[in-house]
């Protein structure tokens, strides 16, 4: 049993979602409590409360963290469409924890050493807030799974100087990677190569729960999905090499995070480890794509996953 915190911006990329479904459908987490970070965290929250009611995990609590970046020298990325078709007019009244996301984190997490992982799979505001409180916090972790950055140039992959959850707070970035906490990294290299169809969202949908037509809802809502035709499972790709570390390749290098480009502010900068530069993540650089999406789908829209309507 791995007991496993979630930290998210989820709502703007459905990616957050399907993450959450996985590990709703995996019997060997314990998801004990939900955190939200980076813009409207009170509706990503309600976002997040629905969700679990909507598969009868009432008792798993959600906190609302960090709305901004640690400085604030960048507007927060609103995509507008977060909350569409998953949320109405009832919901208003689901609310978070009366706890900050900060402070459930540096108290679960030091309240049991060794014990507790944590997916980050957002913006690092919560996490590096959590380590400035408390930076005992980074060797109390079980480790810290983080969906971020990327590795190779722009001619590559074409996604551009930064990847979107290390740009919108890069200093929380550096404060994470500085910390000494056991990174996995899981950056664009490896979840560009992977992908959700529309096959695959009536496979989630023909499970027949309220919570499947949900999550198969926010998938075929989400515009970028409805536009190409298929979207990215970064954040799946992220939890579950947690539970299946086989399912990329590995490699341990340091990563620094640039903090003062005026261009490529969240660029995050790889190379090999060095006496002056230290190991400080492992990466995965690489997944086998059909074996990884098959694996998730088995959870997500298989009687496998059909667990989650009793606990």
């Amino acid at each position: 049993m791995i007991r496993l915190i979630l930290d998210t911006d989820i709502g703007t990329d459905v990616d957050d979602c399907l993450a959450l479904a996985l590990i709703l459908g995996s019997p060997e987490f314990r998801l004990e409590g939900v955190t939200c970070v980076y813009g409207d965290v009170l509706l990503r929250s309600r976002m997040v409360r629905k969700l679990l009611n909507l598969c009868g995990r009432t008792a798993t609590p959600v906190f609302a963290g960090a709305s901004q970046p640690l400085l604030e020298l960048l507007p927060v990325y609103w995509a507008g469409h977060e909350g569409i078709g998953l949320l109405d007019e009832a919901d208003h009244t689901l609310a978070p924890e009366a706890d900050h996301a900060v402070d459930y984190l540096v108290r679960t997490v030091m309240s049991n050493p060794g014990q507790i992982h944590l997916a980050a799979i957002g913006p690092l505001t919560n996490v590096a807030l959590a380590l400035k409180r408390e930076p005992r916090i980074a060797q109390a972790l079980a480790g810290l799974t983080i969906m971020g950055g990327a590795c190779r140039g722009y001619e590559s992959l074409n996604i551009g100087y930064a990847e979107h959850n290390i740009r919108c707070d890069p200093e929380a970035a550096h404060i994470v990677f500085s910390s000494g906490a056991p990174i996995a990294l899981i950056p664009l290299d490896a979840t560009l190569q992977t992908r959700i169809r529309p096959a695959d969202v009536e496979r989630i949908r023909s499970v027949g729960t309220p919570f499947h037509a949900a999550v198969a809802d926010q998938v075929a809502l989400y515009p970028p999905f409805r536009s190409r035709g298929f979207t990215y499972l970064h954040d799946p790709l992220a939890v579950a090499t947690i539970l299946a570390p086989d399912l990329v390749r590995w490699r341990t290098l340091h990563v620094d995070v640039e903090t003062g480009g005026r261009l490529t502010a969240g660029m995050t900068l790889m190379r090999e480890p060095s006496d002056a530069a230290p190991a400080n993540a492992r990466v995965a650089l690489s997944v086998d794509a059909a074996h990884f999406e098959e694996w998730f789908l088995m959870r997500v829209a298989s009687d496998n996953a059909m667990q989650i309507r009793g606990r």
